[in-house]
């Protein structure tokens, strides 16, 4: 009996076509978006059926606009220069409240995890003041604020500030102490460990708190236009109510919903860019 020196080959040796698994990655994922946009494309048309039939099964749909009367005010809303101001306003109003709050919750959840002094004078201070929602500190910004625009700004990043420090304080306190360990065993200190091991462990743990935190502003931020705004998206959808102008009133309600799903979209496309090291299902990547 004779022996060779070359082993059967085993499934993992055999070649693996690349470009096979992108067709079948791509197959499953068309379905859902397809899914998804007939139960949008199922809502809309159940709302103008019952409006438009005047229906009342409990809900008064008789009272609302139609899908086709909404449809023409945003039509008309859109070639308007006061629409695009007030989108405009909202928006730096929700990026620069937002953006001052992911840079403060970033640092002090993560002195709040790692800093036993900081904790214990700053943590009693924001677990009083975390249970208080954001949109009743707004006469408080009134009377602190010598214009409107700080007041709505600091509203914003109240909305946001929690949702985002206490992600990252847990994202911390979660993290393995054999990480820290190796990296001051291979000589590394206190930078080192900040740099190698904390700021790519909290990446998940923030993001979900940003996520969190963007829609969080998005309700205080309109709230906040609504009650001592002067231009803006929820300003100029409760002057439209005021007046009862219905349809007006819905082409706000649609503008929040799709600025609200872009920023959200952006947030989470950006944590997926940052996380791309992590291991994910395939339910994660449609």
């Amino acid at each position: 009996m004779t022996t060779t020196d070359t082993a059967p080959a085993t499934v993992n040796d055999l070649p693996v076509a690349p470009e096979a698994e992108h067709p079948r990655r791509e197959s499953s994922v068309w379905p859902h978006r397809l899914v998804r946009l007939a139960s949008v494309v199922s809502a809309v048309v159940l709302w103008q059926l019952l409006t438009a039939n005047d229906v009342r099964l409990g809900l008064r749909f008789d009272t609302l606009p139609t899908v086709t009367e909404i449809t023409a005010a945003l039509a008309n809303r859109l070639g308007t220069q006061e629409y695009w101001l007030d989108l405009g306003q909202s928006l730096i109003r929700i990026l620069t409240g937002f953006g001052i709050a992911a840079v403060v919750g970033v640092v002090t959840g993560i002195l709040l995890g790692r800093t036993a002094w900081f904790a214990d004078i700053f943590r009693p201070l924001t677990e009083l003041a975390r249970p208080v929602p954001a949109i009743a500190m707004v006469p408080v910004a009134i009377l602190l604020f010598p214009s409107d625009e700080a007041g709505i700004v600091f509203i914003t990043f109240l909305a946001a500030y929690f949702p985002i420090m206490v992600s990252v304080r847990h994202a911390v306190r979660a993290l393995p102490t054999i990480w820290e360990d190796s990296v001051r065993t291979l000589g590394g200190g206190r930078v080192d460990v900040l740099r190698r091991v904390v700021l790519p462990g909290i990446l998940p743990g923030l993001f979900g708190g940003l996520s969190v935190g963007m829609g969080v502003a998005w309700i205080c931020v309109i709230s906040a236009e609504m009650i001592s705004g002067r231009l803006g998206v929820g300003y100029r959808t409760w002057q439209a109510y005021t007046v009862l102008n219905y349809p007006d009133v819905f082409v706000g309600i649609i503008t929040i919903g799709v600025l609200g799903f872009v920023t959200a979209a952006a947030v989470e496309l950006i944590g997926r860019r940052a996380t791309r090291w992590l291991p994910r299902g395939e339910e994660n990547t449609r």
